[in-house]
């Protein structure tokens, strides 16, 4: 017979676990290879390794390419459904009815949607780029390289049909970055209004 007591057995159905008041439940397994117990571990949160020195979230060129692709498939999706709505509408409009309407209605879709995703992957492309070069030359990661890399795009972007238009991108890469910017420190201005220095 053993001599262990059943304080010692990990394996015993009494204990504090919740499951403890079940049939055939158990606590939780502590490791025999350890010196601890790993229910003491908090696992609130994802655990990841980080080399010596390094930045402890991730930088420009590693949200670059999440932003590409999430640009597209946005791009693809408004401008999917807007060809779906177009398309209803001119085939309405002619009287297509059966195969024909839904040949065109697919002509719709993929044109204006691929157009579309082509348009916004563009743009991220270049906001990307800029911001990337920023956070190099720079040597940090802030505020003032999204707002640049923004005004850049607009204006790199609109650059070939005009002085006026490439002004009028620019400015609404401007707007947005700003827009972008303040959302993202409201708590920080939340304060600066709140400061009482009296």
């Amino acid at each position: 017979m053993s001599n262990i007591s059943n304080e010692d057995d990990v394996y015993s159905t009494q204990g504090n676990s919740p499951l403890s008041g079940l049939s055939g439940a158990y606590k939780p397994f502590s490791s025999p290879y350890l010196n601890y117990d790993p229910g003491y571990i908090p696992q609130t949160q994802p655990e990841f390794i980080f080399l010596d020195g390094a930045s402890k979230q991730r930088g420009r060129f590693e949200l670059a390419f999440g932003q590409i692709g999430g640009s597209c498939m946005i791009g693809a999706g408004i401008g999917g459904a807007t060809g779906f709505y177009n398309g209803l509408k001119a085939t309405t409009l002619a009287g297509q009815t059966g195969k024909l309407r839904r040949t065109q209605l697919l002509n719709h879709i993929m044109k204006k949607g691929s157009a579309t995703a082509n348009t916004f992957g563009s743009i991220a492309v270049i906001y990307s780029a800029f911001g990337v070069i920023l956070s190099w030359a720079r040597g940090t990661d802030d505020d003032l390289n999204t707002i640049v890399a923004a005004t850049g795009c607009g204006l790199l972007y609109k650059s070939s049909a005009g002085l006026k238009k490439c002004g009028l991108g620019g400015a609404v890469g401007l707007g947005v970055s700003l827009l972008y910017t303040f959302w993202n420190n409201r708590d920080k201005l939340t304060a600066i209004r709140s400061f009482n220095p009296a």
